[in-house]
């Protein structure tokens, strides 16, 4: 059976991506040439703020001050579950070594980047959480210097909740600083800060593609783009919880993709009934962005069963991925393709964007195919080492030297050759590379 779609999108999450590029790169060129200087004339014209870029001490303290102690214990719970995740992922990488010939030792080590640039969006939303999920992972992977940077509000500067936040999950330095040029701040080192080694966290177009550009020079998470979800369901699933973990994350943008994958077409009708309610009770802002979503990027797909849906959900590679149906070890062990995978009712990727543990850093676009989410691992480098004794060196040596010739690599060669006649002055080899 062919999918069925009752609801067709019109448009994809990059249809409406406009040609920034060239505005991004006149942007990054005009800063790394001008300076710390230029930076600020960028975010009084983009951020319209004037003031401190670098928080001090009694800046943070007094942001932190106006927090209630009820969202600082929620920031602190959702921090120590992340941390306590991130620390069981970094256990998963181990120093290594082994001896592949008597006496050649090779092994491989794991080293953090040595300094850190986590951009927390703080435009439509003030998105707290987004500290916590990037400062917290670079905090467990011991990054040496961590810069947390957030757009200012005018006159106002960054959400107090997301100082104290990033201050909570270990950030050295709080950079007050939006969209392009606070990409640039943090990759050229400006206003005394350490070049950035890579820059992880979600933004806007403007900041996606400065990434996308800055990318070689500098290390990045991900490109990512609008975000998305699917969700997965069967007869056995509730048509108001579904519909409601689709408003909630429509909701983030206008064109931010959700679909419903089902073998069930009484369900999908359902909830189809269901959304525009749900979406006319969010408030303005919310709903706006919900609307629009629904109405241009949603989409709604009845496939004949269960294996099925698993193939048009890998096909979709969603970001998000949530599972309402029967036999979830099934279902773990079949789904090959998302960025972060929720099974069943009781969990959602609400919990998993807030406060559960897992990293809401994820893969958009369909790059779930080919990557995972922002993790530990991403601050990471995989470095390999060796040595050797003079014995364990020769078999090496010697294939090196005739492997290097076959190249047409006689420098290669050499190199071998050298080690040979030095450590074995009385021995004859055949290094040629023909028989």
């Amino acid at each position: 059976m062919a999918r069925e779609y009752l609801k067709k999108a019109e448009k994809t999450a990059m249809t409406d991506a406009g040609d920034v590029r060239e505005t991004v790169q006149n942007i990054l060129s005009d800063i790394e040439a001008g300076g710390d200087a230029a930076a600020m004339r960028y975010a009084e014209k983009f951020d319209k703020y004037t003031g401190n870029v670098i928080l001090t001490a009694e800046e943070i303290d007094a942001a932190s001050a106006k927090v209630s102690q009820k969202l600082k214990d929620d920031i602190a719970f959702a921090h120590d579950n992340v941390r306590r995740f991130a620390e069981v992922q970094k256990s998963t990488m181990k120093d290594v070594e082994l001896e592949i010939v008597p006496g050649l030792i090779a092994g491989q080590k794991a080293i953090p980047v040595r300094a850190a640039g986590c951009y927390v969006p703080g435009g439509r939303y003030s998105h707290i959480a987004s500290a916590i999920m990037t400062v917290t992972t670079a905090k467990v992977a011991g990054c040496q210097h961590i810069t947390a940077c957030s757009p200012p509000r005018p006159d106002v500067g960054i959400n107090p909740a997301i100082v104290y936040a990033a201050n909570l999950c270990g950030a050295d330095k709080i950079l007050s600083m939006g969209g392009v040029q606070g990409v640039a701040a943090m990759t050229f080192g400006l206003f005394d800060l350490p070049k950035a080694d890579i820059l992880v966290g979600p933004g806007n177009q403007f900041v996606a593609e400065a990434k996308r550009i800055l990318f070689g020079r500098v290390g990045i998470d991900m490109i990512a783009g609008p975000t998305d979800s699917l969700v997965l369901a069967d007869a056995s699933a509730d048509p108001f919880m579904v519909a409601t973990d689709l408003v909630s994350q429509a909701e983030h943008g206008y064109n931010s993709p959700v679909w419903l994958v089902t073998d069930t077409r009484a369900l999908a009708e359902k909830v189809m009934e269901l959304v525009p309610g749900l979406i006319d009770d969010l408030p303005e802002l919310n709903r706006d962005n919900a609307f629009a979503a629904w109405r241009d990027y949603a989409e709604v797909i009845v496939c004949a069963n269960r294996e099925e849906m698993a193939d048009c959900s890998d096909d979709y590679a969603p970001e998000h991925l949530t599972v309402q149906a029967e036999d979830l070890p099934w279902w773990l062990d079949r789904l090959q393709c998302y960025g972060s995978l929720f099974l069943g009712e009781e969990t959602t990727v609400s919990f998993g964007d807030k406060a559960s543990g897992t990293n809401h850093v994820l893969p958009t676009s369909r790059s779930a195919k080919y990557t995972g989410g922002l993790s530990v691992h991403k601050y990471m480098k995989i470095v390999t080492w060796q040595r050797s004794t003079r014995d364990g060196a020769r078999p090496v040596a010697e294939a090196t030297a005739r492997i290097s010739r076959l190249e047409g690599m006689e420098g290669h060669a050499r190199a071998a050759d050298a080690r040979l006649h030095k450590y074995f002055p009385n021995e004859n080899f055949d290094l040629s590379a023909v028989d």
